[in-house]
């Protein structure tokens, strides 16, 4: 679901970045998981936005933690 927002946002704001394009590694894709995080970038008029697409598998809680460290919020 994380990875599907980060997408219908993007689609939202302008740049529009496919659920393939933010799981691009081949694992991911082949696995249909989120294993590294992704940033994604987006404006709205007031606001410029950096988006930290996290995995949220068990296997994968260290990469989560270092996309989280970089966040000022999370949804």
């Amino acid at each position: 679901g994380k990875t599907s927002l980060t997408a219908a946002i993007t689609k939202y704001f302008g740049e529009y970045k496919r659920y393939d394009q933010i799981d691009a590694a081949p694992e991911e894709k082949a696995r249909g998981i989120t294993i590294s995080t992704a940033h994604v970038e987006y404006e709205t008029a007031n606001r410029h936005y950096a988006h930290v697409d996290c995995p949220g598998h068990a296997d994968y809680v260290k990469n989560m933690i270092t996309g989280a460290a970089q966040m000022d919020g999370a949804i």
